[in-house]
């Protein structure tokens, strides 16, 4: 166990590292920088040169590169360069908003999509297995805004409940209030994550139950619920568990479409800020923390998966 978890950190460092470069090269094939669009297009050569030069930007890419990645490592983020503001400070604003309402999708999505999923693997071929297959076929082909659309059109302009923009404070907030505000981007994204779940947990139970061990099992005549439950779910709780680290990763750091449709004010809706401003010094910084939480998410996934089921720990 130790040495897998020494052998994924190693490829997670490189993954991160990797990332970066990429994040910092896309950020400088964009046309015009921070000083550029800080001065305006009415500013002259002189003033940009000394704003450049101010910001480090008349540096080589690799001195930029390389200034940052020391500085990162040591754990100062730096500034913005579109407004000299604490990076550190502009995360910690963005960062709970983001993590509440990841945290409540999932506390609400995985259980259920994961519930469904194996309900339809108890019963294959049936009426309930053939709609639920088919919704969750849906809801891939389906955007995340044609969702949230349909989401609005609903509950906002035909019953009249939920609001269409997600803002302000939640001090104070207890479970259920934040669940209330949240309604319609936390339904979203459930959407979006069961779509994934459902399909998955139905497909690894069935797998596991094409195995010899199970087709035994149901000729000694143990009830099929008592066999999925019992025998098959840890089985397949491999996949199932990477999916949901997957699906996990992706309420952290891709939630981008909902954040800007019910414009709330996360992570993802920041560094579209970024982008927009030439800022590649907090494009950078998200970026890492975006890739370091998916490494962790799914070191956090192999390790559950191996714990639950034995035969992993073992080559043969």
């Amino acid at each position: 166990m130790l040495s897998l978890i020494a052998k994924r950190l190693g490829i997670g460092l490189i993954t991160v590292l990797a990332v970066s470069i990429i994040i910092f090269l896309g950020t400088k094939i964009l046309p015009g920088d921070a000083a550029e669009l800080r001065l305006g297009q009415s500013a002259s050569a002189e003033n940009l040169a000394v704003l450049r030069e101010r910001l480090g930007l008349d540096k080589p890419y690799w001195q930029q590169y390389l200034s940052w990645l020391v500085n990162f490592v040591q754990g100062d983020m730096g500034n913005s360069l579109s407004g000299d503001t604490p990076i550190s400070g502009l995360i910690a604003d963005r960062y709970q908003n983001t993590l509440i309402v990841s945290g409540l999708t999932a506390l609400i999505g995985v259980p259920i999509s994961v519930a469904l999923g194996v309900m339809a693997a108890m019963f294959p071929g049936s009426t309930y297995d053939r709609v639920l297959t088919f919704t969750s076929v849906t809801l891939v082909a389906a955007p995340e805004f044609f969702t949230a659309t349909l989401l609005v059109l609903f509950f906002v302009l035909f019953l009249g409940m939920g609001s269409t923009i997600v803002s302000g404070s939640t001090d104070g907030m207890g479970l259920f209030e934040l669940i209330q505000h949240f309604a319609l981007p936390i339904t979203t994204l459930c959407f979006v994550i069961a779509s994934q779940l459902i399909r998955m947990s139905r497909a690894a139970v069935l797998n596991v139950m094409a195995s010899p061990y199970i087709e035994m099992a149901i000729l000694k005549g143990i009830p099929r619920r008592r066999i999925i439950l019992r025998h098959a779910l840890l089985n397949a709780i491999g996949p199932i568990v990477n999916v949901i680290a997957l699906n996990l990763a992706y309420l952290i750091t891709g939630v981008i479409v909902v954040e800007i449709y019910f414009s709330y004010q996360g992570l993802a809706t920041l560094i579209v800020q970024g982008v927009q401003t030439r800022d590649f010094v907090l494009v950078q910084s998200l970026g890492m923390i975006f890739c370091a939480t998916y490494v962790v998410i799914m070191l956090i996934a192999d390790i559950a998966a191996i714990l639950a089921n034995p035969r992993q720990r073992h080559p043969k």
